[in-house]
């Protein structure tokens, strides 16, 4: 199959695999370059010193050969001349010949060859050490014609002469191995050439093979840098655009927020303002009444429609728009009550509330729950221009449940004892505070008037949506 027959994926693959195989030879031949390396140093510190020590026995087999020579001539030059001298020469030369023998033997022990020729000279040597010994003994004693003859004899001469042929025969085969050694040495420091050489061969392809892969990876590295620059670049841009989309929803979304709160708010100022209108007609018809007890029916209906106008009027919801502080509300609600109805001063209207959230509708319902209880004491706790005081408190007990205390310091009043019994503003007392899940308690406290707790445990449950409305 040719190349353009193969799919791009199998001539990459197919690339990939030759560079591998590249990389795993040359890795390869390196290893076997470097060990075979390690063993020609090896072979050559071996053949090195095979050289030296042929070196040693040759030098050693030549000193003993020029130790027997100078010996000789010692013992000839005494032997004609008698002079001390040389008598002194022969004995400085004998004296190391054995020496030098057993130096030679122990350098031969592991060559057969040359230590059995070391061996049979020994006793030549020895025979011509005996030879020389009696000449120099006879003419110590003056016996120079006895020495003369056995000189004249010549066995000295054919021990000496085999004793040196042994020795140049012994030096010329340690020559032999000599050059076969160096022979040796050249081959291997050829083959330890030739093994650097292909360890160099092979690091070039290995380090050539690295690059090539280096590079790629560089520059696949580098095409991927890009990309992921270009990309968070786009990323960037498009954050950018998002972050400005929400900015500008969220922008819309607080507009129409602030819409809908001045919406709500001006509802509700307008439902108060209503009210308001409605309980200044219930006024003007009190006026124009002439009987006592519809003007008294007509003054409860118009507190009442006060009431409500006024927790209209002072609701103020959260950024939400779905909730209350009770806190600001009913202190607003509170003061308008105050400012309304205390009779220029003469009650004295206080509150202690928390800041307890509570839903937009239960908020009114609270004001009005408040107003009632408040208008409740300002009608009948101070009679006949009584002073007094009466205060609010709205606090968290020790379960977290919301508790409204309303207690005045006025005349007092009985608790109601059955519904019949029960005016209209106990009974819509009643009525708002079960929405809330409790029920008004009437109690006199310590030093007089009137004290109604009510636990509101419905008041801070949280608000169900469902749907787009909110139960």
């Amino acid at each position: 199959m040719t190349d353009r027959a193969r799919s791009p994926e199998a001539i990459r693959l197919g690339k990939r695999g030759t560079r591998r195989l590249a990389v795993w030879v040359s890795l390869g031949l390196l290893c076997l370059a470097a060990v075979a390396a390690l063993l020609m140093m090896q072979g050559i510190d071996r053949q090195l010193n095979d050289i030296t020590k042929t070196y040693a026995v040759r030098n050693a087999a030549r000193e003993l050969t020029h130790a027997l020579s100078q010996a000789e001539a010692s013992q000839r030059g005494y032997l004609l001349t008698a002079d001390r001298q040389f008598l002194q020469l022969y004995r400085d030369a004998v004296s190391g010949l054995d020496q030098r023998v057993s130096t030679l033997l122990e350098m031969t022990a592991d060559d057969d060859a040359q230590s059995r020729r070391v061996i049979s000279i020994t006793g030549d040597i020895a025979t011509k050490l005996a030879e020389m010994n009696r000449t120099v003994e006879l003419v110590n004693t003056e016996r120079s014609e006895e020495a003369q003859t056995l000189t004249e004899t010549g066995m000295g001469a054919r021990l000496m002469a085999e004793v040196s042929r042994t020795l140049e025969d012994f030096i010329a085969e340690e020559d032999i191995k000599l050059e076969t050694r160096n022979q040796a040495i050249d081959t291997t420091r050829t083959g330890l050439v030739a093994a650097l050489i292909a360890a160099l061969c092979a690091a070039a392809i290995l380090a050539y093979a690295l690059l090539m892969r280096t590079q790629r990876q560089v520059s696949a590295l580098a095409q991927r840098q890009h990309g992921l620059v270009t990309q968070n670049e786009a990323l960037e841009a498009e954050v950018a655009a998002r972050t400005r989309d929400i900015e500008e929803a969220r922008a819309y979304a607080e507009r129409e927020r602030q819409r809908v709160e001045a919406l709500l708010q001006d509802t509700n100022h307008r439902i108060g303002n209503s009210l308001a209108t409605v309980s200044s007609l219930l006024a003007l018809q009190m006026i124009r009444s002439k009987s006592e007890a519809v003007r008294t029916a007509l003054e409860a209906a118009r507190l009442r429609v006060h009431a409500v106008a006024s927790a209209h009027r002072r609701l103020r919801l959260g950024s939400d728009l779905e909730r209350a502080s009770a806190d600001e509300f009913l202190a607003a609600v509170l003061e308008d009550i105050a400012e309304t109805q205390t009779d220029g001063g003469r009650i004295l209207l206080s509150g202690q509330i928390d800041a307890i959230e509570v839903s937009a509708r239960d908020a009114t319902t609270l004001g009005i729950l408040v107003g009632e209880l408040v208008t409740n004491a300002l009608k009948y706790a101070f009679p006949d221009e009584r002073r007094g005081e009466i205060n609010v408190t709205l606090k968290l007990d020790d379960r977290d449940v919301p508790v409204l205390i309303v207690r005045d310091n006025g005349v007092g009043m009985p608790a109601p004892a059955g519904d019949s019994e029960q005016g209209l503003g106990s009974v819509i007392i009643r009525q708002l505070s079960e929405q809330f899940g409790g029920l008004p308690d009437y109690t006199v406290p310590e030093g007089g008037g009137t004290k109604v707790t009510i636990l509101l445990p419905e008041l801070t449950k949280p608000v169900v949506m469902a749907g787009d409305r909110t139960l």
